[in-house]
């Protein structure tokens, strides 16, 4: 059984050496890495590798992304205290912790019901006030709470679905990784009044967005 001063141990060298060491800048990110308990987010059996530089299965043919890429999608969101943010994809709900560690109001949408009934438990019973978890299709957004200041895809796209970017608000940001189905490029799209600018990132690969703004219906796993 790994002890808390040794999960502790292994949340500050994880900050450290695989996200600071590697280019991420933004202390308010940083810091959120090291204060949301990353072994609170994924299975019993997967609690030693917890901190581990690479993604981790949560069941249900989900991940959790590896902590670089967390941070990473993070920093380039800019998020402020305040701002308005819609997650497509909760998974175990770790991503949204990190949201709401930075201020956030954080509206977390997950297409499977299982997943998204444990993430909400998880992120209540942690204190994670300030974050919802819809159970829907995440490719179609939530409109009724829309507009976002930023709109975070934890889940890879064939091309950006534009309901999301009518989502956003004026200012807004739209990170989503789009591409095939095993190479992606996550993807930054800036929103100005009705003009938007689309810069790519880092190269990644994520498992499938499925829905109407997705890939297909029955489509659980990259294959």
């Amino acid at each position: 059984m790994v002890s808390p001063a040794e999960f502790e141990l292994r949340a500050r060298e994880m900050v450290q050496v695989q996200i600071r060491e590697r280019g991420i800048h933004d202390e308010r990110v940083l810091d959120a890495m090291l204060r949301v308990p990353r072994h609170e987010f994924v299975p019993a059996a997967l609690l030693s590798a917890a901190y581990e530089d690479r993604p981790l299965p949560i069941g249900q043919a989900e991940t959790i992304s590896q902590p670089y890429i967390v941070a990473a999608m993070t920093e380039a969101l800019q998020v402020m205290p305040g701002d308005r943010v819609l997650e497509v994809g909760t998974g175990s709900g770790y991503q949204a912790a990190i949201l709401s560690r930075l201020g956030a109001e954080v509206f977390s949408i997950e297409r499977n019901r299982r997943l998204a009934d444990e993430a909400r438990e998880r992120l209540a019973r942690l204190g994670y006030e300030h974050v919802q978890v819809i159970a829907g299709d995440g490719s179609e957004g939530l409109p009724h709470n829309a507009p976002y200041n930023a709109i975070v895809v934890t889940a890879a796209a064939p091309s950006v679905p534009q309901n999301l970017i009518t989502q956003l608000a004026d200012g807004g940001r739209l990170l989503i990784p789009v591409g095939e189905m095993r190479h992606q490029v996550l993807t930054l799209i800036l929103k100005h009044g009705s003009q938007t600018l689309t810069r790519t990132l880092d190269p990644c690969q994520f498992v499938p967005l499925i829905g109407k703004g997705g890939w297909p219906e029955g489509l659980s796993r990259f294959g």
